[in-house]
């Protein structure tokens, strides 16, 4: 059963924007953190960003600081990862994830989404 699903990768030039939507499925995860990771060939999945519950508790990786934006609106199960001024080692499958508390630890997450595509060119 498909508990989260991620949406708006693409193909972008360096310097450009995507927004990342993540939808979620069960009612119950507007209570869940939400995390950002990515994965790019050959390296392992690494931390974002993510954000708590309620929306107030934000944290980003040290490459996503400056340039990506979480939020959510649990009105619309969903989150967002905002990533402005995008670059050629951005390139990688983005995934969302849930868990019941904040972390920005990967196997701490219970949910994943099947991860959507970003590729930004030179």
């Amino acid at each position: 059963q498909v508990q989260l699903v991620e949406s708006g990768g693409g193909l972008v030039q360096a310097g450009g924007s995507l927004r990342l939507s993540c939808e979620y499925f069960e009612r119950s995860f507007r209570n869940y953190a939400v995390g950002w990771f990515r994965q790019a060939p050959g390296k392992e999945r690494e931390f974002v960003a993510v954000i708590s519950g309620a929306g107030g508790i934000k944290q980003y990786s040290d490459s996503a600081t400056g340039r990506f934006a979480v939020s959510r609106d649990n009105a619309k199960n969903t989150a967002y990862l905002q990533m402005n001024s995008l670059k050629p080692e951005d390139t990688a499958v983005y995934y969302c994830a849930v868990h019941l508390l904040l972390t920005t630890y990967a196997h701490h997450y219970d949910y994943w989404g099947q991860g959507t595509q970003v590729t930004v060119s030179s």
